[in-house]
C-alpha cells in the first residue's frame, strides 16, 4: 500500500526548502517571495529503517527495498485560499488524496525573509491554514448535500446520510475541523469521507521550522507549537529546513558529524518520514532472500492472508500458511536456517495478526 503526505503552510515558511531536502533533489523552487511553487511537486521518499541493513548483513541480497512515502508539495496558502485567493485554491485538490498532512510552521525570525502577515506567530499561522481547510471542506459538503437532497426522494438510506451531512456542515460552519466531529467514527461518516476526502479530517503532523540556534533547545515559538500539537493530539517535529537542504549530497559520516555539531542525533526529515508512517498506524514486515531484502507496508492489525495480498493478490487467494520469524530471532540466530533449527520459525495460519518486523515466507496454492 502507498502512503501519501501533503505539505501545507503559508508562503515563506520553508515548505519548498523542506521538500527539496526530503526528496534530496532541488526540484521545487525555493525563493523569498510568495507563490513561487506554481505546480504541485511529488516525490517518493524511502522510510528510514535500520533493520533492513541488519537483515542485509546476514542475507547478502542483491538489493534492498524500503517502504516508501509520497510527499506532495503545493503552493503556499493564504487567507481566502479556499475561495481562490493566491494560488492555493487550485492546489487544495492535489492533497485531497493524501493520507496525512505535514504542516510546516515558521518558528524563526529573519528580517531578510518576509512573512506574508508581517509578523512571526506560529499559532496564528496554523489557524489561518486550518481555517482554509475547513472552508474548503464546507464547500465540498454543501455540494454533497445538494445531491443527497435529490437522492433522498428516491433512494433508501439517503435520508440518514443527508442528516449526517447536515450535522457535519453545522460542525464545520462553527470553524471546527472534521477530525473532531462527534460522529466521525460512524460508518456513514467513513463512507462520506471516502467520497469527499475531507481535508480537515486528515491526520496532521506539525513541522516546526527553526534556525540552527534553536535545534539543540526549543525556542519560544517551538514551545507554543508543541503545546498546540499536544492539545490536538498531533505530533510535532522540529527541523531546520535550511540545514537539511545543506546536507543534500553529504555522505553518512559527514551528515552525522554535522548533526552532532548542532546537538542532534537524527535528522528532522528522518523523523518526519518515520512519524508520517507510524502516525497512520502503518507497520512493516520483511521478506529476506538472496535477490532482495524488502519492507512491505501494512496497517497495524492486518492478518496474514491480507498481508500476503500486498505482495500479490494470488498469495491471499491461495493462502496456506505464513512461515514467520520475529526480527529479533532472525538477528539472534543469524538467519532463517538456524532460526528454524532452534524452533524460532513458526507456521502461522489465516488468523495470525502480523507483527511489526516479522520476516515472512508465504506458502500458497497456485
Amino acid at each position: 500500500m502507498g502512503l501519501s503526505v501533503g505539505i501545507v503552510g503559508l508562503p515563506n515558511v520553508g515548505k519548498s526548502t523542506t521538500f527539496n531536502a526530503l526528496t534530496k533533489a532541488q526540484n521545487a523552487q525555493a525563493a523569498n517571495y510568495p507563490f513561487c511553487t506554481i505546480e504541485p511537486n511529488k516525490a517518493i521518499v524511502e522510510v528510514p529503517d535500520p533493520r533492513l541493513l541488519e537483515l542485509a548483513k546476514i542475507v547478502q541480497p542483491q538489493r534492498i527495498m524500503h517502504s516508501q512515502v509520497e510527499f506532495v508539495d503545493i503552493a503556499g496558502l493564504v487567507k481566502g485560499a479556499s475561495k481562490g485567493e493566491g494560488l492555493g485554491n487550485q492546489f487544495l485538490a492535489n492533497i485531497k488524496e493524501a493520507d496525512a498532512i505535514l504542516h510546516i510552521v515558521r518558528c524563526f525570525e529573519d528580517d531578510d525573509i518576509t512573512h506574508i502577515e508581517n509578523r512571526i506567530d506560529p499559532i496564528a499561522d496554523i489557524e489561518i491554514i486550518e481555517l482554509e481547510l475547513v472552508l474548503a471542506d464546507i464547500a465540498s459538503v454543501q455540494k454533497r448535500i445538494a445531491k443527497l437532497e435529490k437522492e433522498s426522494k428516491a433512494q433508501k438510506g439517503a435520508n440518514a446520510m443527508l442528516e449526517l451531512a447536515r450535522s457535519l456542515l453545522a460542525h464545520l460552519e462553527s470553524s471546527q475541523p472534521a477530525s473532531n466531529f462527534a460522529h466521525k467514527d460512524t460508518q456513514d461518516f467513513i463512507t462520506l469521507n471516502k467520497e469527499l476526502r475531507l481535508l480537515s479530517a486528515k491526520q496532521v503532523i506539525y513541522g516546526a521550522n527553526v534556525d540552527e540556534s534553536a535545534l539543540e533547545s526549543d525556542n519560544e515559538f517551538v514551545k507554543k507549537v508543541r503545546d498546540f500539537g499536544a492539545s490536538k493530539g498531533s505530533p510535532v517535529i522540529k527541523l531546520c529546513a535550511k540545514l537539511e537542504e545543506e546536507m543534500i549530497g553529504l555522505d553518512d559520516d559527514e551528515r552525522k558529524e554535522l548533526l552532532a555539531s548542532v546537538g542532534c542525533a537524527e535528522s528532522g526529515l528522518e523523523q518526519i518520514i518515520r512519524t508520517s508512517f507510524y502516525t497512520l498506524g502503518l507497520i512493516s514486515y520483511f521478506t529476506a532472500g538472496v535477490q532482495e531484502v524488502r519492507s512491505w507496508t501494512i496497517k497495524n492489525g492486518t492478518k496474514a492472508p491480507q498481508a500476503a495480498a500486498v505482495i500479490h493478490n494470488d498469495f491471499e487467494k491461495g493462502f496456506i500458511r505464513a512461515e514467520t520469524i520475529a526480527y529479533e530471532d532472525f538477528i539472534k540466530y543469524g538467519g532463517e536456517s538456524k532460526a528454524k533449527e532452534s524452533g524460532a520459525m513458526r507456521a502461522e495460519g489465516k488468523d495470525y495478526i502480523v507483527q511489526d518486523g516479522d520476516i515472512l515466507h508465504f506458502r500458497f496454492n497456485v
